[in-house]
């Protein structure tokens, strides 16, 4: 009796071992950066999103701008997350885009609220993965 014991206890702890959800994790992709992160790196002395004033002008075209831009839904991922920044009433536009049609088009949406004048785009294609 000891035995059969043993041996229904060894087969249903092996049972429960081999049974057991393994736990997967996802490898982090060291060699992979967000497109822009060298970037932002190298611009640390060009302005950025936080220096942008806090004026309510200010904010207010930004936020027209962004506006525009995401309702755009011909636009990638890349082009509605570009970086509108706004400061005394010239808005700069930096970051990635996939093409240069998405790069007219927020340039586009930027003059139509900003103004011909006051827009400056810096917004680069990247390249193609």
């Amino acid at each position: 009796m000891r035995k059969v014991t043993l041996c229904v206890a060894t087969a249903l702890t092996a049972a429960v071992a081999f049974s057991a959800p393994t736990t997967v994790t996802a490898k982090e992709d060291q060699g992979t950066k967000a497109d822009n992160a060298k970037m932002n790196k190298e611009q640390k002395t060009e302005e950025t999103a936080e220096q942008q004033k806090e004026t309510k002008s200010d904010r207010e075209i930004t936020r027209k701008i962004r506006r525009m831009v995401v309702k755009d839904k011909s636009l990638s991922m890349k082009a509605h997350n570009v970086k509108i920044i706004t400061k005394d009433g010239k808005v700069t536009l930096k970051g990635p885009v996939k093409t240069d049609k998405e790069k007219e088009a927020v340039q586009k949406a930027a003059r139509k609220v900003a103004g011909k004048d006051n827009v400056t785009n810096e917004l680069e294609v990247a390249p193609p993965k």
